[in-house]
């Protein structure tokens, strides 16, 4: 049993060095800010984020005690509530709502690449017509328009990213399945008499949705800055529910006496996206190099040539 799982642990080590170093390291930061989002709050006492003795423990410095003698990380808000759970209570709020909105817009632009890109003709273009008219607006505009719209709030936020984000994977689905539609066998199992909803589940899709899953990986970084502007401007997450945008909207009253209030949620808010950026365009790189090793080199194809020849 110990030879199997030295084993498994020496594969695991050899796929880890040949994985791209983005990767590793977008994968492991996004992990730890997982695992720091669940576990802080869940073992933090109640009264590090709820309001009590105001005059004893508001703006604490970093590293610093309250007068009450407790100790904080980070210091605390203008409010006595320690940032350091704080900020991780925020996490599972902003990296929540990216992941959902990523994933809505995700599956919107991937039904509807399928559908343009496997119909055609007119269906196809009025598809790709209304993501070219939505592209060329700011989705920051769209972002603003809908939220005031309807008003702030949680799912409305996920809602609102998921309905302004699924136009560039719609377009990469769009343009995989219109080449993977014209290979060999998927010829072969429409001129069989297979369905077309059939042929596109299960041999058409899972080919072309890997670019799809880069995209979406690289819009979760955009999402969260998108999620945390809205709060800023108060038109998304609604203290006294902690996000980071409205923690760095409340600290804007202290950047001069307090600036740990605002500059810790940032800092960790530019932390994701760079690791969410990182993660993708590794991705991107590992897929590009897996399509260019599969490609038949100048060499393979001249001695085929010869081979068909001498035949």
């Amino acid at each position: 049993m110990p030879r199997a799982y030295g084993a498994s642990a020496s594969r695991l080590m050899r796929r880890v060095r040949a994985m791209d170093s983005r990767v590793v390291f977008g994968a492991v930061v996004l992990s730890l800010m997982v695992v720091l989002a669940v576990v802080v709050p869940w073992f933090a006492p109640a009264t590090t984020t709820d309001i009590g003795d105001v005059l004893a423990t508001r703006l604490v410095s970093p590293f610093g005690r309250d007068s009450l003698g407790h100790w904080h990380v980070l210091g605390t808000d203008a409010f006595g509530r320690d940032l350091f759970v704080r900020l991780w209570v925020g996490a599972r709020i902003s990296l929540a709502v990216a992941v959902a909105g990523s994933a809505l817009s995700g599956a919107i632009g991937i039904a509807l690449g399928a559908v343009a890109g496997w119909s055609g003709g007119w269906i196809d273009r009025i598809i790709a017509s209304a993501g070219d008219a939505l592209l060329a607006i700011p989705r920051l505009v769209l972002l603003l328009v809908i939220a005031a719209l309807w008003g702030p709030g949680l799912w409305v936020v996920i809602v609102v990213l998921g309905l302004t984000g699924w136009m560039a994977v719609m377009r990469l689905v769009r343009a995989e399945v219109q080449v993977v539609r014209g290979l060999s066998y998927v010829e072969g199992a429409d001129a069989l008499g297979v369905p077309s909803p059939r042929v596109l589940a299960r041999h058409v899709l899972p080919n072309a949705v890997g670019s799809a899953t880069v995209a979406i990986t690289l819009g979760i970084g955009n999402a969260i800055v998108l999620e945390s502007g809205l709060s800023f401007l108060g038109l998304g997450v609604q203290p006294p529910t902690a996000s980071w945008g409205n923690m760095i909207a409340g600290g804007r009253e202290w950047l001069l006496t307090a600036p740990w209030i605002a500059l810790a949620p940032g800092v960790l808010l530019i932390a994701t996206v760079v690791a969410c950026t990182m993660l993708g365009e590794g991705l991107s790189e590992q897929r590009a190099s897996r399509a260019r090793s599969t490609e038949p080199q100048p060499d393979d194809v001249s001695a085929d040539r010869q081979v068909h020849a001498g035949a």
